[in-house]
C-alpha cells in the first residue's frame, strides 16, 4: 500500500511547550509509528522571520531547540523527514511563482491573516510586511513542493489550506494537471489553555510549561497556575470549574484521581497548595522521559545536526523533482 505524504511543521520562534504536546505532536508520532504515512516535518525559519525580521538570532537558536523537542517526544528521523525551511531554495521559487496567482486582496481577506496582523499591532502598526502579508504564499509552496496530500491543523489555520487549495487549482487549470490538492485534517487535539486561564499558551504570556522545563521549573510553575479565587481556606468549598488546576489535572492525572480531585475539593476537603503539588508531580513524571531525551541531544549537538543535514538532502532531492515538472509546465525547462 503506497504511503500517503503529510506536510506538518513548527516555527522556530522557542521552545515547544506542553500546548504542542497534546495539540499535535503526540498525534504526529502516532501517525509516524502507524507506518501508513510518508511524514515530512519542516522547521519553518522562513516564516518565522516574517515577524522576527529584527532578531534572527532567535530564529537561529530554536531552530536546533525545535529539532530536539522533536526528537524528544518520539520523532524518529528514520521514519519521518525532519528539514529546515530556508535550506529548500525550490520552495523559494515556487513561492515567487505562486505570487502570480494570488491577488492582495484575496491576502488581506483570508481570516488566519487577518487574526494575526490584529494581534501583530505593535510589531507592524498600520504598515504590515509583504512577508507576512504573503506567508500563506509561502506555506503554498512549503505544501506543494513536497507533494503534501494531508496537512494536519487546527482550525484557526484551516483557512491557510483552502487558499493552498485554491493556488493548485488555479496553476493546474492554467498550466496542467501538475500538483497535488492537499486536504486538511482537523487536529484532534484541543488548544490547551495556559496557567493563567488564558486561552493562549506562550512564551510571551509568561503561561506555559515546556518539554524543557526542570522538575524545580514545572513545580514553581504549577504552584502559581490560577485557582478558584473564591477559594480562600482550606476548608473552602471550591468550584474546580474555573480552577487552572483542575484543568491541569484532566491532562495529566487518571480519570478515577480527577473525580477524587474534583469532590474533595467541592466538599473543602483537599487544599489548593496539595493540590498543586500532586499535579506537579503527575506533570513531571509524564515528561520524565522527554526531558531524559532532550538531555542526550542537547549533550549531543553533532548528532542533532547530522539529522537535519540528512533529512534536509533527502527533502531538497524531493523538491528537485517537483520543480523540474513545474518549470516543464510553465515553459521554464530552458536547455533541458
Amino acid at each position: 500500500m503506497e504511503k500517503k505524504r503529510i506536510l506538518t511543521g513548527d516555527r522556530p520562534t522557542g521552545k515547544l511547550h506542553i500546548g504542542h504536546y497534546f495539540g499535535s505532536l503526540k498525534k504526529r508520532v502516532e501517525m509516524q509509528n502507524s507506518g501508513e504515512y510518508d511524514m515530512y516535518i519542516l522547521i519553518a525559519d522562513v516564516q518565522a522571520l516574517t515577524d522576527n525580521f529584527n532578531n534572527p538570532d532567535k530564529v537561529r537558536k530554536n531552530v536546533r531547540e525545535v529539532a530536539i523537542d522533536y526528537l524528544s517526544v518520539g520523532i524518529d528521523p528514520s521514519k519521518t523527514t525532519i528539514y529546515v525551511q530556508s535550506m529548500i531554495p525550490e520552495t523559494a521559487e515556487l513561492t515567487v511563482f505562486y505570487s502570480n496567482l494570488v491577488t492582495i486582496a484575496r491576502l488581506q481577506r483570508n481570516p488566519t491573516v487577518k487574526t494575526e496582523i490584529a494581534q501583530k499591532k505593535e510589531l507592524f502598526g498600520e504598515s504590515v510586511t509583504y512577508g507576512f502579508l504573503g506567508y500563506p504564499v509561502s506555506q503554498a509552496a512549503d505544501i506543494t513542493t513536497f507533494e503534501g496530500e494531508l496537512v494536519p491543523v487546527g482550525e484557526d489555520q484551516e483557512p491557510l489550506i483552502e487558499q493552498c487549495r485554491e493556488i493548485v487549482r488555479k496553476f493546474n487549470n492554467i498550466y496542467g494537471e501538475v500538483l497535488i490538492e492537499p486536504k486538511a485534517v482537523l487536529s484532534e487535539g484541543k488548544r490547551i489553555k495556559g496557567l493563567d486561564g488564558n486561552d493562549k499558551m506562550g512564551k510571551s504570556l509568561g503561561n506555559a510549561i515546556y518539554l524543557s522545563d526542570s522538575e524545580e521549573e514545572i513545580t514553581k510553575k504549577v504552584m502559581s497556575a490560577v485557582t478558584d479565587p473564591n477559594r480562600i481556606k482550606k476548608d473552602d468549598l471550591g468550584n474546580p470549574d474555573i480552577c487552572m488546576v483542575a484543568y491541569y489535572h484532566n491532562l495529566f492525572t487518571t480519570k478515577e484521581d480527577v473525580k477524587i480531585v474534583c469532590e474533595e475539593c467541592k466538599a473543602g476537603k483537599r487544599g489548593c497548595v496539595a493540590c498543586k503539588k500532586q499535579l506537579a508531580k503527575n506533570i513531571i513524571e509524564e515528561l520524565k522521559p522527554i526531558r531524559e531525551k532532550r538531555a542526550y541531544y542537547e549533550a549531543h549537538p553533532e548528532e542533532v545536526d547530522k539529522i537535519l543535514i540528512e533529512g534536509t538532502n533527502r527533502a531538497r532531492e524531493v523538491a528537485k523533482q517537483t520543480m523540474k515538472k513545474v518549470k516543464k509546465a510553465m515553459k521554464l525547462d530552458y536547455f533541458e
